[in-house]
């Protein structure tokens, strides 16, 4: 404090004084403002201790559906991997049907193969019967697979055995030609023998010349017995679709 002239008296106040004051101030001010703004809140319906307690029941909530989530993804999976599984197992049932099928329809045309052939059966019969007979080409040149289904044509009492031949009949170099069982299988066989009670499949590779143009097949049928006479048929040469 400073002693004037004319009765004037200056204080100074300290700086760090005038700061805490300014701070006290602002402070208190901001305090008022929240006051005010809770006040207001308040007066407006918000709870804040319902909305406290609101936000934990929704997170809750809101984790609960989270696991369901998970759980449904994890069961969502579990059916899909079931269902794969059960259409895998429709089609190997399917595919299996299918050749029961096959089998069946086959069994079938076989059944009615052999009554055909029983019932044409009879004393004056020829004892031997060619029932089908196809000719398809393969995957080499001039090789041709024969297929032919050989029955015995009267009611069968033991099994006939016997030997077959096959011929092709033909033109080559502008005259006819013959190319015997040697020539069709390259030497490697002369005949093919047979055993059997009902029918027997026999299947046979030949090769024909590309110079030669084959018309007619002919099958020899010999059986062991004497007394049973052989049998000789003859088809064209006709190939069947692949």
């Amino acid at each position: 404090m400073v002693d004037v002239p004319g009765n004037f008296v200056i204080t100074r106040r300290s700086p760090l004084r005038r700061r805490l004051i300014l701070g006290a101030v602002i402070v208190l001010g901001a305090l008022a403002v929240y006051i005010v703004y809770e006040l207001g809140r308040f007066d407006g319906g918000y709870d804040r201790l319902a909305a406290a307690q609101q936000r934990v029941e929704l997170e809750v909530q809101i984790e609960k559906l989270q696991k369901a989530n998970r759980d449904l993804r994890t069961r969502l999976a579990e059916l899909d991997t079931i269902r794969v599984g059960s259409t895998q197992e429709r089609s190997e049932l399917a595919r299996t049907i299918g050749e029961l099928q096959a089998q069946v329809a086959r069994q079938t045309q076989d059944l009615a193969f052999y009554r055909g052939v029983m019932a044409q059966g009879g004393e004056n019969a020829p004892a031997f019967k060619i029932q089908e007979l196809h000719i398809t080409a393969t995957d080499k040149p001039e090789h041709f697979r024969v297929r032919l289904t050989l029955v015995q044509a009267s009611r069968p009492d033991s099994s006939s055995r016997g030997s077959l031949v096959l011929t092709v009949e033909g033109e080559s170099a502008g005259s006819a030609s013959t190319l015997d069982y040697g020539a069709l299988t390259g030497g490697k066989q002369q005949e093919q023998t047979f055993s059997f009670r009902y029918f027997e499949s026999i299947e046979q590779e030949v090769v024909v010349p590309a110079s030669f143009h084959p018309e007619r097949l002919t099958v020899e049928v010999q059986s062991d017995r004497k007394t049973v006479p052989p049998l000789t048929q003859s088809f064209l040469w006709k190939l069947d679709p692949a």
